[in-house]
């Protein structure tokens, strides 16, 4: 079994850990219990380029319990857990190519690694495996039935594609699930990008000026979880609608080259490009810290900072110094590259067991009807998506309403009024 990973030595540590993650899974669970009896997925080859992680692991374990052999790479080169790779390797038998910190090149190389074990099924977080498939790999197309994503990145990506008529098989948007974008990209996202944050700077974020780049839910996580910490939160926007609901909100808005003058903390949460840029960066205040938690660094330009440089050094782990010819210092967290994952953990296992609920019965769902789905971006079947909400609920031990025979009548009716 072909891998490429840090250090084996770290699979004892690493299976602590993904012990831990699973007891907030109960979800996954659920479906890796029901896997290990029906085998839905036997003989099956998954590709996946994700971030790896304890909850990635636990992803891996139930596809395989499902009878599918996979294979994983990392979806950033700075979101792997070391020590999770190792166990995956080593308890799973899980070929895994990814080390935290790896540069492009092998970046570039861990995608390909999958690749070469030529998957039928895609599991893609940003789209770059997919990518290289379609640009590079042309030559695996015919063995690949459908896949899934997981991100708003990957997936304006895969519409583009599919827009252009480029897209050669079927994808799922598991990112527009319910069960996934409400809870794993509020919610998590907002926990642990204040984590991250806080992880590599120790600053106090009460009375600070707090600009969050842009109100998608990654946005509104974050600025909610930041008010929480008493932080003073400014959003900038580019679309009406999400301005004007920041500002029912309660959040102050304004354009980023009026914030870039007051802020002392920046987050982007765009999946755009150049969202804080030269002309932002040398108005800053001395001393603001800036990072990005969408899924690319090119929502900083890095480039154009560095062209104002005049000497940078690392001041603390995953912070970065740079001092502008005109003196003043700005701090860059992660390398511009995801923060919850770069200096933390990334997201909760809790939102997470949603999040890999849909990509696992996502995938059943495509192995079912693989000769039957034309080439497009689906969005998650509605019936998965309730079935995930309702099986959490089960889990958490609440019970909700139904509706009697007489309101799914007046439901379905028109006669019916005041």
């Amino acid at each position: 079994m072909g891998h490429d990973i840090k250090d084996p030595k770290l699979a004892k540590h690493g299976r602590l850990r993904i012990e831990w993650a699973k007891q907030s899974m109960p979800v996954l669970n659920r479906i890796k219990e029901r896997f290990t009896k029906e085998k839905p997925l036997k003989g099956i080859r998954i590709g996946a380029c994700l971030h790896v992680t304890t909850e990635t692991a636990a992803l891996m374990e139930t596809l395989k319990a499902g009878g599918a052999r996979v294979s994983l790479c990392a979806s950033n080169p700075l979101s792997t857990q070391d020590d999770v790779a190792a166990s995956l390797v080593k308890h799973d038998k899980v070929p895994v190519f990814a080390i935290k910190g790896e540069d492009n090149k092998v970046y570039y190389d861990h995608i390909n690694a999958v690749l070469d074990l030529k998957p039928m099924f895609t599991m893609d977080d940003g789209a770059d495996l997919v990518s290289i498939l379609h640009s590079e790999r042309s030559e695996l197309l015919s063995l690949v039935k459908g896949g899934t994503e997981e991100t708003t990145t990957g997936i304006i990506r895969l519409r583009s594609m599919a827009a252009a008529g480029v897209l050669k098989y079927p994808i799922i948007a598991v990112n527009d699930a319910n069960t996934k974008h409400l809870f794993d990209n509020r919610y998590g996202t907002g926990q642990s990008t204040i984590d991250g944050i806080i992880r590599a700077t120790n600053r106090l974020l009460a009375g600070s000026r707090f600009v969050v780049c842009g109100y998608g839910w990654c946005g509104r996580g974050v600025a909610m979880r930041a008010r929480g910490m008493g932080a003073n939160v400014i959003v900038t926007e580019v679309d009406p609608l999400k301005a004007l609901e920041a500002v029912m909100d309660g959040f102050s808005v304004m354009p980023i080259k009026e914030a870039a003058r007051i802020g002392d903390i920046f987050c982007t949460l765009t999946g755009n490009v150049n969202v804080i840029g030269k002309a932002h960066f040398r108005v800053m205040k001395d001393g603001a810290i800036v990072c990005n938690s969408g899924h690319f660094n090119v929502e900083l330009d890095l480039p154009g900072l560095q062209s104002m440089t005049k000497s940078k050094r690392q001041i603390r782990p995953f912070t970065m110094e740079y001092v502008l010819k005109n003196g003043k210092r700005i701090n860059v967290l992660g390398d511009g590259r995801l923060i919850n994952l770069a200096a933390a953990e990334g997201h909760p296992s809790s939102v997470m067991d949603m999040s890999f609920a849909n990509q696992v019965l996502s995938i059943e769902y495509m192995v079912k009807r693989k000769k039957t789905l034309p080439v497009e971006v689906y969005p998650v079947p509605a019936v998965i998506d309730e079935m995930i909400a309702k099986d959490k609920l089960a889990t958490m031990n609440i019970s909700i309403d139904i509706l009697t025979r007489e309101q799914k009548k007046y439901l379905a009716s028109w006669e019916m009024g005041t």
